[in-house]
């Protein structure tokens, strides 16, 4: 019988500093001009992101896109096996993908597990650029083409089933071991969650 996954509790205080100390190096190394939130988990950090890196944007607020993407929910018409290995669309960029021509954007999650939502992430934009691109002329594209990187809240240590491009700038709060992350917006007594979070950071069966 397989053994339950060891648990860390995350606190909105926690994830905010982590937000903090890792938007200086994103500001030094890949200033976006846009931030593209994956839904749920994205939101939150997106939002906080923002607001720490105002200043590289001349006071501005940064725009943030929102896309959706499932890869643990169990949707309607969906397959036990594709459950836990395909990616599913819930929400994704229609006309606004024309904004991301020319710019650097950033693509915001709260954890890097397997890797495969940030994969199909990367790539589909990618496609849906290059598509954009077709209508300007050869010579003009590659002024145009968009600069992608990432940016996670956690990056979990251990073997991924995504890839990411070579060479993508990739920025993570923090790195940790293969635990399951319990965050703040997922729990409904969020007293009981801080409690847990704060007797030590515990990485023990829940």
């Amino acid at each position: 019988m397989a053994s339950e996954p060891k648990h860390l509790y995350v606190t909105y205080n926690q994830i905010h500093t982590l937000i903090g100390n890792a938007s200086k190096r994103i500001a030094e190394e890949f200033p976006p001009n846009i931030i593209v939130a994956i839904g749920g988990g994205g939101f939150f950090p997106a939002r906080v992101l923002r607001t720490f890196l105002k200043d590289t944007s001349n006071g501005k607020n940064i725009p943030i896109q929102a896309i959706g993407l499932s890869l643990y929910e169990d949707l309607p018409n969906t397959t036990a096996e594709q459950l836990g290995n395909q990616v599913i669309r819930t929400q994704w960029l229609g006309p606004e993908v024309k904004n991301l021509l020319g710019k650097r954007v950033l693509i915001v999650d709260e954890v890097d597990d397997s890797r495969t939502t940030l994969q199909y992430a990367v790539s589909e934009l990618q496609k849906d650029v290059e598509l954009q691109l077709l209508a300007f002329p050869e010579e003009e594209r590659d002024a145009l083409r968009t600069k992608f990187a990432i940016f996670v809240v956690h990056n979990k240590l251990k073997p991924k089933r995504g890839t990411l491009p070579p060479g993508l700038p990739y920025f993570s709060g923090d790195d940790l071991p293969d635990v399951w992350c319990d965050y703040p917006w997922e729990s409904k007594d969020i007293y009981e969650h801080d409690r847990l979070a704060a007797a030590g950071r515990p990485l023990t069966p829940q």
